[in-house]
């Protein structure tokens, strides 16, 4: 799926966070989007996906306004894995991924057998088969965050576009190898996947980077420079050297 925002102005109680943004995620590519905080990353990441409301211009999926689609068939298109999680903590870990598949039934239905294997896949593709029949306050952080991802999987395997801010934290390193091999598995699986993280394993996965930060007394984060990974070299100066000053967001659409 193609995503695409053109003449994006985005902020909160009149103050602008993101001024003259322009934004096409291209089919079968990986754009990376850097910057500082207060740049307006995680804000654009938002409007890209219709948990905030532009004050100016427009964002498109598959050359549709994200605003004309029906909120059902929006939840089949795109699953969000938000910074911030909310699920009771007696949930066991199975029904928290069974979740992402509501959008494709009626009310009144349950489980099919391809629910079933879509939902096996995620748990086995984020290594969270073995903590199935767990509720979630008896995994750690790591754990728990590796479920939420694939609650997010758990929406479908073809046509989708998975939105995933920050899903290495916590995670250990060769959690995160299987995360860069999960994304590239929807990749070729025919969706997309618009991740925002920092870490520089994730970020070297990029076809296309941009990057956003603020002009001295500019009222709004906007595009500073893009371009490929030879073209903009991304060292300790470009991120800042503190991690936390900095966040990636990652397109993999298709």
């Amino acid at each position: 799926m193609e995503v695409k925002g053109e003449k994006l102005e985005i902020g909160y109680d009149g103050r602008i966070v993101v001024r003259e943004m322009d934004i096409t995620v291209k089919k079968g590519e990986i754009t990376t989007i850097i910057g500082p905080n207060g740049s307006g990353k995680s804000t654009l990441l938002k409007a890209l996906t219709r948990l905030l409301r532009c004050s100016m211009g427009c964002v498109y999926l598959n050359q549709e306004d994200l605003y004309n689609i029906d909120s059902k068939k929006l939840a089949k298109c795109i699953g969000v894995l938000p910074q911030r999680h909310c699920a009771p903590p007696d949930f066991k870990v199975r029904d928290l991924v069974g979740y992402g598949r509501v959008p494709y039934q009626k009310w009144y239905e349950h489980n099919t057998e391809e629910d079933e294997k879509i939902i096996e896949w995620a748990l086995k593709a984020t290594g969270t088969w073995a903590l199935r029949d767990k509720s979630i306050q008896e995994c750690s952080g790591g754990e728990s965050q590796r479920i939420r991802l694939a609650s997010q999987l758990g929406s479908g395997l073809v046509g989708v576009t998975y939105v995933l801010d920050e899903p290495s934290i916590g995670l250990h390193p060769a959690n995160i190898v299987g995360l860069t091999g999960v994304m590239h598995d929807l990749i070729n699986d025919g969706n997309s996947v618009l991740l925002v993280d920092h870490d520089t394993q994730i970020l070297s996965e990029a076809d296309w980077l941009i990057e956003m930060g603020p002009e001295a007394g500019a009222k709004g984060g906007h595009v500073i420079a893009e371009g490929t990974t030879d073209d903009i070299k991304i060292n300790e100066n470009r991120l800042r050297i503190d991690p936390r000053a900095a966040a990636v967001i990652i397109f993999l659409c298709c």
